[in-house]
């Protein structure tokens, strides 16, 4: 199947090249809109082979809207300058999931919508449900946070299912996007700078069960105290409510899926699964059979029965605690960018650290928090050295475990944190 020519004689403006700019554009073009792009960026703009090349403002032509890269903010904290410049002139500012959305519709297919948003363990449930429905035989795509940009999705039949992993970002820059089978997984502080605070950041979040309505399910997790709020929420509204915990679900037999927090990612991913009509023996087998994601709590080497744990992709302390509560004892790498908070919250699971090797910019102060409550720790710097001296500690003192589980952002050191596992595997696997 292919697209009709949805957007034939509509005007879009892509701002950012990325991973989602230039899918958008391309797809855009190719569904018969007349696209122009821009990126800050002069090598990105110089990867926009065929495109005018433009800042919007310069155009000169009515819009239809300005397509905005996930990352580049168009409120808070300071919003992008050509941000600005629609606003005033009341052109639609909206995210690449919400133009594959009117793009499936405008093609006439039926195919239903999954969507699923939380503060950690979106790229789990959206590759597990993924999974699943591979399992169960049922035409989809999965993409947009995760993998592929929305737009650069193939179209699919009427029975078959978007699975789309929906950052606060993408979430707050919607208009029509109706998801047939929506999750909020947990809540906890993240990306405030982006939306001003705690309250604005759910809003951005609780967007994910915006236009739903009684043929709607809405799958929420219960776990924690925002996402309880938000449950207490749902009951107001039209939608189907199911209510999932992760110490409510055995994931007994699914070996990629180890901690409470996969116990939660799995409940809802099985929920939805249900919400979607699968039947329980594929849920089952896709449980089992489910390969897990890199940078996720995966086991990169077994060196003499030391055990190193990339766990890359916790970028908050919320994060890193799912992978700490995990072990009994290990020696910990961690540090970047902090997030709001730092990492006084994981002091509940402070005992379990025989020692920490701490990186990036906030190692120092990583370091004052542990040394504040008797944390033996060591300022490394550079991930090359943590490793070293992480594999040195474990094996003078008999740890089997070395988690290197930053509950950081990872951009003052790496370009994002898929670039920081992978270091740490090469490192790894060097010194092995």
């Amino acid at each position: 199947m292919n697209f009709a020519p949805v957007f034939s004689g509509r005007r879009f403006a892509v701002l950012g090249l990325g991973k989602a700019g230039l899918p958008a554009a391309q797809a855009l073009r190719e569904m018969g809109a007349e696209v122009f792009v821009w990126d800050d960026y002069a090598p990105a703009r110089e990867g926009a082979v065929g495109f005018e090349v433009k800042l919007p403002r310069e155009i000169g032509l009515e819009l239809d809207a300005l397509v905005i890269s996930p990352g580049i903010p168009h409120l808070l904290p300071v919003p992008h300058q050509e941000a600005v410049w629609a606003w005033a002139r009341k052109i639609p500012i909206l995210t690449d999931a919400e133009l594959l959305y009117r793009a499936v519709r405008g093609s006439g297919s039926k195919a239903r919508f999954a969507g699923i948003t939380g503060t950690n363990g979106k790229s789990t449930t959206t590759a597990l449900l993924a999974h699943i429905l591979q399992v169960a035989g049922v035409p989809h795509a999965a993409g947009a946070n995760l993998g592929p940009a929305a737009l650069a999705l193939p179209l699919l039949p009427d029975d078959g299912v978007y699975v789309l992993e929906m950052s606060s970002y993408m979430l707050e820059r919607l208009k029509t996007l109706t998801f047939d089978v929506a999750t909020m997984l947990n809540l906890s502080p993240d990306h405030i700078d982006r939306h001003g605070d705690m309250a604005g950041y759910a809003r951005a979040k609780r967007e994910i069960f915006a236009r739903q309505d009684s043929f709607s399910t809405a799958v929420i997790g219960v776990d924690d105290e925002g996402a309880r709020a938000m449950a207490a929420w749902l009951e107001t509204q039209p939608q189907r409510v199911v209510e999932i915990s992760g110490a409510a679900f055995d994931t007994h037999g699914a070996a990629a899926l180890p901690g409470a927090h996969n116990a939660q990612n799995a409940a809802a991913a099985s929920a939805m699964a249900r919400a979607l009509g699968v039947g329980e023996a594929a849920i089952a087998e896709g449980m089992q059979t489910y390969p897990g994601l890199p940078h996720r709590q995966a086991e990169v080497a077994n060196v003499g029965g030391l055990r190193f744990i990339n766990d890359s992709k916790s970028t908050n302390a919320d994060a890193a605690s799912r992978a700490m509560g995990c072990y009994e004892r290990f020696v910990w790498i961690a540090g970047g960018v902090g997030k709001a908070g730092g990492i006084e919250s994981l002091a509940p699971l402070f005992a379990r650290i025989s020692k920490a090797f701490l990186i990036g910019q906030d190692g120092p102060v990583f370091a004052e928090t542990l040394s504040a409550h008797g944390v033996a720790n060591d300022v490394a710097g550079t991930l090359e050295r943590a490793v070293k001296l992480a594999a040195d500690h474990a094996r003078a003192t008999g740890n089997k475990i070395v988690l290197f589980s930053p509950a950081a952002a990872s951009f003052d050191q790496f370009k994002n944190f898929e670039q920081r596992g992978d270091a740490f595997t090469a490192l790894v696997r060097k010194a092995a």
